[in-house]
């Protein structure tokens, strides 16, 4: 690993606001699945630098910091194989950070991401953790590097000191975490000293001088929340669950530096809403800081040294409840200069400097950085993820919430291609993974965006087990793949017919995944609904879930948390088969593309190979087969992708016509 020297960056303050537009064509996936420019900035403690993270000329990802007394640019890091992944102040002359290559397939991933630390003038570079990955070491290592599996968690800022925090992976058995041993790291030194700290330790929490109050604990099945007073204290425990059943009845915000707990927790509600947590007594505060009548509110705790400004939290967009009232009055002065977006306002966690960093997204525009001096009343625009898009050309997205056929009510994202009267458009109903995860909100999506750019609806539903909508319409997907989940989906595709946007004659599903799991299903359970079906690293057999002892999931969640969530391998052997691709492959006719990257450890190949010859014995000559020899669960090169989707496009113009 080698520093490299750079020409200096143009002056901030001169770059054009408006850039000139993308001569690719709108539905070359090129276009839309190109590497960002800059992808993240922050401040330093004081306020009085900004470190930056950007695509340099050889199209990797550096890292540059930025004086803000004279706004001059200063290239800090960068490698010729690497990007810079995540980074953060350890105070305020000194900076950490993670390495990896962004582009690289799984097969070509063969170093960690290390850590390194080095001044914001770059001097006193120092490498802290090994990027070798090896669990056993022959001889000493002469420049004290913590071993590889040695991993950042955050820099206690309030300190100001070069101590970090960082954990260690003492037992791994490739597929899950048995032990982590919370360190202290010294960024100067190298040397790193054990933290006190509960067993089984999987998150921790620490207060404003530095000390660890909250742990986060998992064993088995059963996971524990523990609080200490101080130090010298015991540990006491405020709650026990099962994490892989219903961890979603409470989340820890954070520790604010008004010594107060937050934490978003369900009080006999059906969603989750934030509430300050008493650990003396385990109470609840009596009324919820922040609530939603929809949705599930998981927070974020925004704060100064000094005090709490706000929660910011993702709901159908996301939102930030400003506590402040200066913070408030600020983001209601920003919202009118950019009305059209969300602006996310940032500000150093110390000193009395000016600047304000603003991250302004929206479904039509990635990230655009601004700096703004609230003395001066200045912008100045510092980049943005993606500047070679024009807003004007991209399709929006809108949220309807639909009754299912049980009576339940849900939502579905609508994107419609531009310029389009929005009726009687071939359609594409594209199904998320997961499946417990929170989906959709209101941001720019490159496969949303390049799919309607290709002059298709792009329907997205949020079918029971997606998260963030509510404890019930969690626990409703118990045991309902191929069946009430996939009841959802085909509700979600007839709204879209009866409102006038879906052709019924043009109509294709989609999705990886557990959405290729889903598009399969679909494609046998509702052949008149869809045309054809396109499904990538798809799920195709549930009993191999339990049986393919060469994938990545754990032996624990195969024990405790798969029989309640997916069903039992013995008990529901039955509804497991009856509700797997492969056994119902003879009941699909239409076009399928199916694709698989060899090396998923995830949802391996062998998922793809089992339904490609099921289908083939079902008599449907119809089917595409793709698989990409470096790839896994999902795609990482640019080479790939161009790829995948250019013969999505093709596949779908054929059978879409």
């Amino acid at each position: 690993m080698k520093r490299r020297e750079f020409a200096a960056l143009a002056t901030l303050a001169a770059w054009p606001l408006d850039r000139i537009e993308a001569q690719v064509p709108a539905a070359d996936p090129a276009l839309f699945f190109a590497r960002p420019q800059m992808t993240g900035a922050a401040f330093s403690p004081n306020g009085k630098r900004l470190a930056m993270r950007s695509r340099n000329k050889e199209g990797r990802a550096m890292l540059s910091v930025l004086d803000l007394e004279t706004l001059t640019p200063f290239p800090l890091y960068a490698a010729e194989s690497d990007d810079v992944q995540s980074f953060f102040w350890v105070n305020n002359e000194r900076l950490a950070f993670t390495l990896g290559d962004l582009e690289a397939p799984v097969a070509d991933q063969d170093a960690a991401p290390g850590l390194f630390a080095v001044n914001h003038d770059g001097k006193n570079f120092r490498q802290l953790v090994e990027r070798q990955r090896a669990w056993l070491k022959v001889g000493g290592d002469v420049r004290n590097l913590q071993p590889w599996n040695t991993v950042p968690l955050s820099a206690d800022t309030s300190t100001q000191g070069a101590e970090m925090w960082a954990f260690r992976v003492d037992a791994y058995d490739g597929k899950d975490y048995g032990f982590m041993r919370l360190l202290s790291l010294n960024t100067a030194t190298g040397s790193a000293r054990e933290v006190d700290a509960p067993l089984h330790g999987e998150h921790w929490w620490f207060d404003r001088g530095g000390r660890l109050r909250l742990a986060m604990t998992r064993h088995g099945n059963r996971s524990a929340l523990l609080w200490r007073a101080d130090e010298g204290s015991a540990w006491k425990t405020l709650r026990e669950f099962d994490p892989y059943v219903d961890d979603g009845n409470l989340a820890v915000v954070g520790l604010g530096v008004d010594d107060r707990l937050y934490v978003a927790a369900r009080q006999g509600s059906d969603k989750l809403s934030v509430w300050t947590l008493d650990p003396d007594t385990g109470k609840l505060s009596d009324q919820p800081l922040v609530r939603s009548p929809q949705y599930d509110v998981r927070a974020e705790l925004i704060q100064r040294e000094d005090r709490v400004l706000g929660l910011r939290f993702a709901i159908d967009g996301e939102v930030t409840q400003w506590v402040d009232a200066d913070m408030n009055a600020l983001q209601q002065q920003i919202d009118k200069v950019l009305p059209r977006t969300v602006n996310r306002l940032s500000v150093p966690r110390s000193g009395a400097e000016p600047w304000v960093l603003i991250e302004s997204f929206s479904d039509v525009q990635p990230s655009v950085y601004y700096l703004f001096n609230r003395s001066t009343r200045k912008f100045t625009k510092l980049g943005a993820k993606r500047p070679d898009l024009d807003a004007k050309n991209q399709a929006s997205m809108d949220i309807h919430w639909i009754k299912s056929r049980d009576g339940r009510d849900f939502p579905v994202w609508v994107s419609l291609p531009k310029g389009s009267a929005g009726k009687n458009l071939p359609t594409l109903v594209l199904v998320h993974g997961g499946p417990w995860v929170k989906n959709a909100t209101w941001n720019w999506d490159a496969e949303v965006q390049y799919l309607c750019a290709l002059g298709y609806a792009v329907v997205q539903p949020q079918f029971r087990g997606t998260q963030g909508l509510g404890a019930a319409w969690e626990s409703a997907a118990r045991k309902q793949w191929g069946r009430a989940m996939q009841d959802d989906v085909a509700d979600a595709t007839r709204w879209a017919i009866a409102q006038g946007i879906a052709d019924p004659k043009r109509i294709a599903i989609l999705g990886a995944s557990y959405g290729g799991y889903s598009t399969l299903m679909g494609l046998a359970r509702d052949p008149d609904l869809y045309r054809c079906g396109v499904a990538w690293v798809a799920v195709t057999d549930l009993d191999l879930l339990y049986g393919a002892h060469w994938s990545d999931t754990s032996d624990a969640y195969k024990r405790f948390g798969m029989p309640t969530l997916v069903g039992d391998r013995v008990k529901d052997a039955d509804m497991l088969k009856a509700n797997s691709p492969i056994h119902v492959a003879g009941r699909i006719r239409q076009p399928v593309l199916l694709a698989y990257g060899e090396k998923d450890v995830r949802v391996p190949v062998e998922h793809g190979r089992a339904m490609r010859k099921a289908l083939a014995d079902g008599g449907n000559t119809q089917v595409e087969w793709l698989t990409y020899p470096k790839e896994g669960h999902g795609w990482i090169e640019a080479s790939t992708k161009a790829d995948f989707w250019a013969r999505v496009a093709t596949f779908l113009a054929k059978h879409l016509a």
